[in-house]
């Protein structure tokens, strides 16, 4: 068994692990490369069928592609999606383009758009591939878990969490409480109320999931590959505050050569995320506040 096979069985039996042990989970959906590794073995875990619900924070500034590929594969592998934002705040122009700064920006955006779609207090657009049609639904039941394509070696707060990482009834995260996890055993029974986020990609890297992209043949969205103009983006957010990078990688075997020798070897992927660059350790100070 080589590496990414022994990575691909264990990240299978965690989210196995994680259906059985909570009532009501779903998995986040962010559209990236790592979320959509995930959804694939999510599929692989049972069987072709995906048997929770997919989430995803629409910003509403996201990059356009992002919701044209999430929509398409929705449609394509018949998955039930839904969709939280926080339209209040759209509506009020909290935003980084109205002129609110990055970080205040992404917990009006993205903390409390992901908090209060979990807990089922804001409204969900919710799609249906059985009737393919879209509907609103208030006062949906709170999901108890959420699969989520967090690694470890992304950024340094990632760095600190666990497998089945535990959050209080408002989802806000506490790294100096969380359970060892020695020999891959498990802390899956918390207190109630307690809101549980599931990793099972924490011990892939980057060239690990461009790795199984490659051997897995994963359809993963386009913006990831140069199409021509000698850019592509490394990691995908929102617009104003993501920069595609300088490549000429129009695969994922060129994606995993620059990675491996090349250009991007010491390089932090999320280089081009700019709310990372705030500096005063913000982006730990959002996830302890409920983002990804």
């Amino acid at each position: 068994m080589d590496k990414l096979e022994k990575l691909e069985s264990q990240s299978i039996f965690i989210i196995r692990e994680a259906y059985k042990s909570f009532k009501n989970i779903g998995m986040l959906w962010s559209i990236g490369k790592d979320s959509t590794v995930l959804l694939w073995l999510a599929k692989k875990a049972f069987f072709g069928h995906v048997p929770f619900e997919l989430i995803h924070v629409d910003t509403n500034f996201k990059i356009p592609e992002m919701i044209t590929y999430r929509d398409k594969i929705a449609k394509e592998l018949k998955l039930r999606l839904v969709v939280g934002q926080n339209k209040e705040a759209l509506a009020n122009k909290r935003t980084f383009v109205d002129g609110l700064d990055r970080i205040s920006c992404c917990k009006e955006l993205k903390s409390n758009a992901l908090k209060y779609t979990l807990d089922g207090a804001w409204e969900r657009r919710v799609y249906d591939p059985k009737t393919d049609s879209w509907s609103e639904i208030k006062n949906a039941p709170a999901y108890n878990a959420v699969i989520v394509g967090v690694r470890s070696d992304e950024e340094g707060s990632r760095s600190k969490e666990r497998v089945f990482s535990a959050r209080d009834e408002k989802s806000e995260w506490d790294a100096s409480t969380q359970p060892p996890e020695l020999w891959n055993l498990y802390k899956t029974e918390f207190a109630p109320k307690t809101h549980v986020r599931v990793h099972p990609l924490l011990e892939w890297t980057e060239l690990n999931i461009w790795e199984y992209i490659q051997r897995e043949n994963i359809p993963v969205i386009p913006v990831y590959f140069n199409q021509g103009d000698g850019k592509r983006y490394r990691s995908l957010g929102c617009y104003p505050c993501t920069s595609p990078v300088s490549s000429e990688a129009k695969n994922p075997q060129e994606i995993i050569e620059e990675l491996v020798s090349g250009k991007f070897k010491n390089i932090a992927e999320r280089s081009g995320r700019a709310q990372d660059k705030e500096g005063g350790g913000t982006l730990e100070a959002l996830r302890k506040e409920g983002y990804m």
